[in-house]
């Protein structure tokens, strides 16, 4: 039995605005941004339709620094993210698949899911930092 939620303008409005986001965003800046385009909708609301999305695998989640949960509209096939923790662009990856079987096998582990994360600088903040006086 499914649990999804009905589609609702707002659910619309929300996802529209998280696939124009294009990288991670979180809930509140999602927030932020509906509401200076003059959609006003609450904040509980921008937050249980965004777990509704990543549970129905239309968004991915991850947590930033340890704290900050973000959010970002994906595609149907599965894959990894590169993610620059200056600017937060976002890049898809889905190469380390075949690794990530190989690794589970080596430790006798049996693979049930995963999900792979990379966070690094991309290099327009790589050049960013280099130019900026001492």
């Amino acid at each position: 039995m499914s649990t999804r939620r009905r589609n609702t303008a707002q659910r619309a409005l929300i996802e529209a605005a998280l696939v124009e986001a294009k990288d991670f965003v979180s809930a509140q800046d999602l927030h932020a941004r509906l509401r200076a385009d003059g959609n006003p909708v609450g904040l509980a609301t921008v937050y249980r339709n965004l777990n509704d999305l990543v549970s129905s695998g239309a968004a991915d989640t991850i947590q930033m620094n340890g704290t900050e949960q973000l959010f970002r509209h994906c595609g149907d096939e599965h894959h990894h993210h590169l993610v620059c923790v200056d600017c937060g662009r976002t890049i898809e990856i889905a190469e380390h698949d075949d690794w990530v079987e190989s690794v589970a096998r080596r430790k006798r582990f049996t693979l049930i899911s995963h999900t792979i994360e990379i966070f690094g600088r991309c290099p327009d903040c790589r050049r960013q930092l280099k130019t900026e006086p001492s």
